[in-house]
């Protein structure tokens, strides 16, 4: 076994944005992931702080990641320069993934028209856009649409996690909206019951260049939901399960490099037909059985 040292010194030179092509590029195309009868293919783009570790002139290191949303496995990673934005990384993030006829989900960070068009034009692939005020002008549009005179489309109620929430989704075809593509306009209102705390309210608007007669509202309102597969099945595992807030790595690549080792394994488990992580780290906690499990001799 090469000594801790080496390994530091490995992970701490490794190229981030090679390892994350050599462990996550081998993952099935979104497009194979998928069941037909479904929403169709999507990926989650979402980006992550790692908040116990540092960076050289002590920033945070902050990571934009991009996800199925059937399974939960990440596809690729980039880590954000300290200086620009997650907006910044968003094509390389995707420039290597093939997402013909992929949907793409993001918050409203990303929804700028260079993205979107990018998306459409260069990738051949569809987005699902949320919309906030950092868009004023599109915000306003949105939010100026008659939508007390369209019908509601797709209703969803859950139960889970100390809450009863309920989604109304309303989707209406606007060809004059001011940004590439873009032909639907989409408003979902989610009321949230948390157990023994106040019922809140929050409408969302969103846009998306697939027409009604391809993205019904119902696959609008899936992709909505799953969106957040990202946070659920990559983060919040790397967090809990693998400490990765707790860790306080600063050398050079180190952070990124064990954030997509950790993505890899989580991958393989999910691959492997574990459900849930901690069973399938359990076991594996031999040497021979991790190389098993990811298929070294």
């Amino acid at each position: 076994m090469p000594d801790e040292t080496t390994l530091r010194r490995l992970l701490a030179r490794l190229d981030r944005d090679a390892l994350a092509a050599a462990l996550l590029g081998d993952e099935p195309l979104p497009a194979n992931l998928e069941k037909k009868e479904g929403p169709g293919p999507a990926v989650a783009v979402d980006g992550k702080t790692s908040r116990g570790a540092r960076r050289p002139d002590g920033t945070r290191v902050h990571l934009l990641g991009a996800a199925t949303h059937e399974g939960g496995l990440l596809v690729g990673q980039v880590e954000v320069d300290q200086k620009s934005n997650e907006t910044s990384a968003f094509q390389p993030l995707l420039a290597g993934l093939d997402l013909a006829g992929v949907t793409v989900t993001f918050d409203a960070m990303h929804t700028v028209r260079a993205n979107l068009d990018w998306l459409v034009t260069e990738k051949n692939a569809h987005y699902v856009a949320v919309v906030k005020r950092n868009q004023p002008t599109l915000y306003a549009q949105l939010a100026g649409l008659p939508w007390a005179d369209i019908p509601v489309a797709d209703t969803c109620r859950d139960h889970g996690h100390g809450r009863d929430e309920t989604r109304v989704l309303k989707a209406a075809t606007a060809g004059f909206l001011a940004f590439p593509h873009a032909t639907q306009a989409v408003r979902i209102t989610r009321w949230r019951r948390p157990k023994g705390k106040k019922p809140s309210r929050e409408t969302v608007y969103a846009i998306t260049d697939q027409p009604a007669r391809t993205a019904s509202p119902a696959a609008l309102a899936a992709h909505a939901r799953r969106h957040w597969t990202i946070e659920n099945k990559v983060h919040y595992v790397r967090d809990v399960s693998f400490g990765e807030d707790a860790s306080t790595l600063r050398t050079a690549n180190s952070p990124a490099n064990l954030a997509t080792i950790r993505s890899a394994v989580i991958n393989r488990l999910r691959r492997t037909g574990y459900r849930f992580i901690p069973h399938g780290r359990r076991d594996h906690t031999t040497p021979t059985a991790a190389l098993d499990l990811h298929g070294f001799p």
